[in-house]
């Protein structure tokens, strides 16, 4: 039996990376899959196929995730066509670092605008319909910054801790309705982004790693898949670090 068989996740930023592989173990373990991006290009498109090919529903919406309005409709839009909205993943996310001292208002304002208002948006739209169903599973992708802070990453660690503190909250007050709420925090993850790092600097970060190793992207979309099904049922308001062991 498949962990998410009959179930729909709606997934934010997961025409590529992290949300992407998400996307693919969710549908391997059953689930149809809606996610967005701000514009489904030639990926997303790639996405949808992929997605599709596991034997699932699949469509890919273009949504500017900071977007109240945009937001709202995009989740009619899913519910009419899928019929449900069983997990939410808010996976949508950018960087813009630098140091407090030389941050920009609009360093700072882009970075939350994406990274933590949009969860809220989704979170606002997606709650009445898991209250209809009775239950739901909510899952904020954080980061092992948003635990412990960065230097040069102030707006991207208050983005992320941010994220953890909604999944607490939301989870008080929402498990009465059966809606779960959880946060995963990853660490040092072999993406497209860590990749163009010098070589000195991934040594140096995975020195610091126990398991002497960078994570994977399916380290991560096990995680999601845990605590998207049944498998979870009493897990909410919690932070699970994926990070081999770095911020123990």
């Amino acid at each position: 039996m498949k962990l998410l068989a009959g179930k729909t996740a709606l997934i934010t930023g997961a025409a590529r990376g992290i949300g992407k592989a998400i996307a693919l173990k969710f549908a391997a373990e059953g689930a149809n899959i809606a996610f967005t991006d701000l514009v489904i290009d030639e990926n997303g498109k790639a996405t949808e196929a992929e997605i599709t090919a596991l034997g699932v529903k699949a469509k890919g919406y273009a949504s500017n995730a900071a977007d109240f309005a945009q937001t709202e409709d995009v989740v009619k839009l899913v519910k009419e066509e899928f019929g449900s909205v069983d997990i939410l993943v808010n996976n949508a996310g950018i960087t813009k670092d630098g140091l407090m001292l030389r941050m920009s208002e609009a360093q700072w304002d882009a970075v939350i605008a994406v990274n933590l208002k949009s969860a809220f948006n989704f979170i606002h739209a997606c709650i009445p319909v898991m209250m209809r169903q009775r239950g739901g599973s909510i899952i904020n992708m954080a980061s092992v910054v948003g635990v412990h802070g960065n230097a040069g990453q102030a707006n991207y660690a208050a983005s992320k801790a941010g994220l953890i503190a909604l999944a607490k909250s939301v989870g008080q007050e929402m498990g009465p309705k059966g809606i779960r709420a959880n946060a995963i925090a990853p660490g040092f993850i072999d993406t497209a982004m860590t990749q163009q790092l010098s070589d000195k600097v991934r040594e140096e970060w995975v020195s610091k790693i126990p398991l002497r190793r960078g994570g994977t992207v399916d380290d991560i979309a096990n995680c999601a898949v845990f605590l998207a099904s049944d498998m979870s049922s009493y897990i909410s308001g919690q932070v699970i670090q994926v990070d081999g062991g770095m911020n123990m």
